[in-house]
């Protein structure tokens, strides 16, 4: 059984202060869920600080992939590597506003694992991508390419984020129909590479999860999870999302066991 992810994106907010606010405030706990935040960069340690003895994995936001050098305003995987053990690579305002391309994401993908972090490494659609119905073509090429050259067990390190881009902070959420179609033709796709790393990949879906919708999303055979945005910034609601992780997962389980 793959365990839940419920992994927070703060993208550009917070302050020092209000990362130690937000651990103090949070009321779940949890055995079942793996927790990740993903802070921005000048927020890593702090959340080192206060998260490492509750539990919370911590995930940095990006990464350059070379090593060291004259990149100003850049940060190694060896740099975050001291405080994080997740990057996110590949997001869709990576690419949409900065121009990262597979290319790039590639060599990061692999800089991530050579450093011994685990990537996040995400997909997705445009609206106009899907309306003309190349939306499987997009992820097969992203995927195609972001993870090419790794090994199978590389892979295995690998966590997939599926988020549509047509449902990032607009309000609207794919069904749960859409999720499981788009999360089982990931999965069906990594089986090309190996079976059995495609049963246990995990993959979660990124796309306005809210606490109204994140059970039903969590209820698909092949949604393993979420990466949040802004329903992650608020201490008692990321709390929420967390009890509905642990519920279904607790859930699975009690069904494993009567079967």
């Amino acid at each position: 059984m793959r365990q839940v992810i419920v992994a927070g994106n703060w993208k550009m907010n917070k302050t020092s202060q209000q990362v130690i606010d937000f651990v103090n405030k949070m009321n779940a706990e949890w055995k079942k869920c793996k927790v990740i935040i993903c802070p921005s960069h000048s927020l890593l340690s702090t959340l080192y600080q206060t998260g490492k003895n509750k539990g919370i994995c911590i995930g940095a936001q990006n990464i350059y992939y070379e090593s060291k050098g004259a990149f100003t305003g850049e940060t190694s995987s060896d740099q975050v590597k001291e405080f994080a053990e997740y990057v996110i690579i590949g997001h869709s305002e990576r690419r949409r506003i900065f121009g990262e391309d597979d290319s790039i994401l590639n060599k990061k993908v692999l800089s991530a694992l050579n450093s011994g972090l685990r990537p996040i490494f995400c997909v997705g659609e445009s609206s106009q991508q899907r309306k003309t119905h190349k939306e499987y073509e997009i992820i097969k090429e992203q995927l195609d390419n972001g993870l090419r050259s790794l090994s199978t067990d590389d892979i295995k390190k690998i966590i997939i984020a599926y988020e549509p881009v047509w449902a990032i902070g607009t309000g609207e959420v794919a069904t749960p129909q859409i999720a499981q179609e788009m999360h089982f033709f990931i999965r069906n796709h990594i089986k090309n590479i190996d079976g059995d790393i495609a049963d246990n990949i995990p993959i979660i879906y990124g796309g306005s999860v809210k606490v109204d919708n994140f059970y039903d999303i969590l209820r698909c055979d092949d949604v393993d999870g979420a990466l949040i945005g802004g329903a992650s910034l608020d201490a008692l609601n990321f709390s929420d999302l967390i009890k509905i992780g642990e519920k279904h997962n607790i859930d699975l389980i009690n069904m494993s066991d009567s079967s």
